[in-house]
């Protein structure tokens, strides 16, 4: 049986990346779409041929619905998650999963006590180029990995709620929490220490301009994260060193550019932009892995189904949650945060 669902949001993330996916997977159904806005509420029922909700509250209190898929602004994503799994529903909560790790307890302990789903969409673990980067260490193509650097970056400033502090946004929280997630996933051992510094650059914003979180790992690797608005030209989004050789790959998954233009399977990346490889004798590139953010959806139904395990769990989402965490208390205090995560 197919399970009903109803998304929270029709903002970028529940128009484009949400409603979009869920659509495409076997055994999902999107059978409505919350706003509070009536214009929006119109372009819901134009474009999705659903049921368009005025509230949280109606989409949350509808029998029909299985499950809840949360787009909202982050420092809703708490309320609204807890409030969906107290009337029976199973989530899906867009990244950053939450503000902080108490909203993230509290989370888990609602869907705990539920005996429900609680899924964090990290699509990004299914990037092209991330799956390279995994394969070329699982292979032992890279040795030891010792240090990864990470960077994403663009020029200008963020508006609307993710360039407002108040409401989580920032590009920290934003990219940040793809980035935590990945290192983090690469470099599973326990942390030892966070060290991050933030740039304000302009007073008119209460995000970030730019921050960079160093990760110290007890295994001794070290994990380094770069977002910024000042990269008008762009660092490398990944480049990775190991005992065996470096692994450097410049621009963007392009999944998202083909998903927007409305057909994610047409995504192809220019050979261009192939990783390059080199053990200190001679490089190659490294043609990219296709990525597959289909992936997501498609193990959150196998899931709701009994049929597996979910390929984002809890416990590694609190493990980001609490990097972010300390990322901020040290860009606050200017003193890394020794603590085991």
């Amino acid at each position: 049986m197919a399970c009903r669902l109803a998304v929270i949001g029709y903002g970028f993330a529940g128009r484009c990346f949400h409603s979009y996916l869920t659509g495409l997977t076997p055994g999902l159904v999107l059978h409505g779409i919350a706003s509070r806005n009536p214009e929006t509420r119109k372009k819901i029922e134009a474009e999705k041929k659903c049921q368009a909700y005025d509230s949280v509250e109606s989409a949350v209190a509808d029998p029909q619905v299985d499950l809840i898929v949360i787009a909202s602004p982050t420092v809703a994503h708490a309320s609204q998650a807890i409030a969906a799994l107290e009337a029976g529903k199973h989530v899906v909560v867009d990244k950053p999963a939450c503000m902080n790790s108490g909203e993230f307890d509290a989370m888990e302990g609602a869907a705990r006590k539920a005996g429900k789903h609680l899924f964090v969409f990290h699509n990004r673990r299914w990037d092209g180029d991330y799956l390279t980067l995994k394969k070329c260490m699982a292979d032992g193509t890279l040795g030891v990995l010792r240090r990864t650097e990470m960077a994403w970056g663009s020029f200008g400033m963020w508006g609307g709620w993710r360039g407002k502090k108040e409401m989580g946004g920032g590009k920290l929280y934003d990219l940040g929490a793809h980035l935590v997630d990945q290192i983090l996933l690469l470099n599973p051992g326990p942390v030892e220490s966070v060290f991050c510094r933030m740039g304000h650059d302009f007073p008119e914003y209460s995000i970030e301009s730019q921050a960079v979180v160093v990760i110290s790992f007890e295994s001794g690797a070290t994990g380094i994260i770069d977002v910024s608005s000042l990269a008008a030209i762009p660092k490398p989004r990944f480049a990775a060193y190991g005992t065996k050789g470096a692994f450097v790959k410049y621009g963007l998954d392009p999944q998202e550019r083909a998903m927007i233009a409305g057909d994610i399977d047409s995504a192809r990346e220019d050979p261009a932009e192939f990783a390059e490889y080199s053990d200190g004798k001679s490089k190659h590139r490294v043609p990219t892995l296709p990525g597959r953010w289909r992936s997501f959806y498609e193990n959150v139904a196998d899931a709701l189904a009994g049929k597996a395990e979910p390929a984002v769990k809890v416990s590694e989402v609190r493990r980001t949650v609490a990097v972010i965490d300390a990322a901020i208390e040290s860009a606050r205090t200017g003193q890394a945060v020794i603590r085991a995560i």
